[in-house]
């Protein structure tokens, strides 16, 4: 009886009797094949790199540090220039002021402070985009998710929540000087204005500083009123401060954006990570399953072979 095995073998005889080696002929590459140094691969390369870039963490953190940088970098500018304002035309005593002018030397030493914090801090959050990134984009792969990984993002999450709720209070905090200087500036156009009528002398209105709390009511002399009051608002620290306030609220705001942006951010990478943790354990359920189905099947043949 002739097998299967030696009827393929037979015709495979019959259709190759020439008893020369067989020749491999060289195939020429075509030219959109994809070689390891070639430009393709290279550009292949890159898109899988940009693939893995958290943009939405990246943005939160250009953001975060053009904020911190506005608020930092102006404040600090804008209260030396309100020292120098005090000391120039509301209080010339010493004294008066000196409370004040440890505060405000204790805010720009915070603000040193903050500029530092945020910077590692914006950094940590954009490392932690792109491991939470590579967790999903590797997925089905090698990557595995810890719970260490995941505790550390939920306390990211909490730790920005704090954050926001306390930027909130400097935006606001930062408003108040804005709002002073304004008022200084709006009183100063009303005197500009009334030099042409000349029934409403300009030296009946005034600025108390007094009034606003940051000098004490016996500060001499506490308040500025017609002419002088104009000469102040055309110097050049007030022109600078009144600005730099603006801007530094501005921060204030931008920082304010960036965090909020980041909670959600860092809220939907928990997400990942909690729905990647839920896969990987269906993953592994499933191949222990197979694993042990394969184990059955074998011991099933070899019983099968050893009865027959």
């Amino acid at each position: 009886v002739i097998t299967r095995p030696e009827m393929e073998i037979g015709r495979y005889h019959w259709m190759y009797r020439s008893s020369r080696p067989h020749r491999y002929h060289h195939v020429p590459a075509l030219r959109g094949n994809i070689s390891p140094l070639g430009i393709q691969g290279c550009f292949e390369c890159c898109i899988k790199c940009l693939g893995g870039v958290p943009y939405a963490s990246l943005v939160a953190t250009i953001l975060c540090f053009s904020g911190v940088a506005l608020f930092c970098g102006c404040g600090h500018v804008a209260l030396t220039g309100t020292v120098s304002i005090l000391e120039q035309h509301f209080s010339t005593t010493a004294s008066d002021h000196a409370l004040l002018s440890e505060v405000i030397q204790l805010m720009q030493y915070v603000i040193y402070g903050i500029a530092s914090f945020f910077f590692l801090y914006g950094i940590i959050l954009l490392a932690e985009g792109f491991y939470t990134t590579s967790a999903v984009k590797e997925l089905h792969g090698e990557f595995k998710t810890t719970a260490c990984g995941r505790c550390i993002s939920g306390m990211f999450v909490f730790l920005t929540y704090v954050l926001g709720v306390a930027w909130l209070g400097v935006f606001g905090f930062s408003a108040v000087p804005v709002f002073m200087f304004y008022n200084i500036w709006s009183t100063c156009e009303v005197i500009k204005s009334l030099q042409t009528n000349v029934t409403v002398p300009g030296d009946q209105i005034c600025v108390d500083i007094r009034q606003y709390g940051i000098i004490p009511w016996n500060a001499v002399p506490g308040k500025a009123c017609g002419p002088i009051l104009e000469n102040i608002c055309n110097t050049n620290e007030f022109y600078m401060s009144y600005h730099l306030f603006i801007v530094a609220c501005a921060g204030a705001g931008a920082t304010v954006i960036a965090l909020i942006h980041f909670l959600m951010i860092l809220s939907s990478n928990w997400a990942y990570l909690k729905d990647a943790s839920k896969m990987q354990a269906y993953q592994d359920i499933k191949a222990k399953e197979e694993q042990e189905l394969q184990d059955i099947q074998s011991r099933s043949k070899e019983q099968l072979n050893s009865y027959t």
